[in-house]
């Protein structure tokens, strides 16, 4: 029973610690921060400096208030079209599945556009802009370029809320990692984890 229990442990010691990786961390194919501006690729990260320093976010931003947004340019080609990026609000509650289609003609998107930095080239590959959210709620951002030869336009769209907290995304990890201490403790003996000392 002793070889059981110290196995259970190295398990759940195992299960609870963090991988550690080469290069931070950042695997391309499987960064949620990644966009994709049809077929070229950006980092994008925003950061809420005056509320929570230098830690990064990528989907959702947890508060209102001050925020910097960065594009860092995957793809060397962004570096030579001019890029624009776009802040509207989600009045229509479109979420996750929202496509270029539902934001409506460029007049819909210009009206409830709420934070534009107008396009310009970016020969260092990082767009950098802030803005300040008054309101939590839901948003779209909208990455544009165009291709200055072929004159195509690309773009990307993505959902993310402000001042929202997401937990359950967590619900998961904590379902597993209880039914886990259960488990453990069940194959253990109850007596031994609750038992007092007389």
């Amino acid at each position: 029973m002793a070889r059981t229990t110290e196995v259970l442990i190295a398990l759940l010691l195992a299960m609870a610690c963090p991988p550690s990786y080469g290069h931070g961390g950042v695997a391309i194919e499987d960064d949620v921060c990644i966009i994709r501006i049809d077929r070229y690729k950006a980092h994008f990260t925003g950061y809420i400096p005056q509320q929570r320093a230098t830690q990064e976010f990528c989907e959702d931003i947890p508060v209102v208030g001050n925020s910097v947004f960065v594009l860092d340019f995957i793809s060397d080609e962004l570096r030579d079209m001019q890029v624009d990026f776009r802040i509207v609000r989600d009045i229509n509650n479109l979420g996750l599945n929202v496509t270029a289609d539902d934001l409506g003609d460029q007049d819909a998107i210009s009206q409830s556009t709420i934070h534009y930095a107008g396009p310009q080239y970016y020969s260092n590959g990082v767009l950098t802009t802030r803005y300040r959210f008054t309101t939590g709620g839901g948003y779209i951002g909208i990455v544009t370029a165009l291709h200055p030869e072929a004159g195509e336009r690309y773009q990307a769209i993505f959902p993310f809320r402000v001042g929202e907290l997401n937990y359950t995304r967590y619900l998961l990890y904590y379902v597993l990692l209880f039914g886990f201490c259960g488990i453990v403790i069940y194959m253990t003996g109850r007596n031994r984890f609750f038992a007092f000392e007389e």
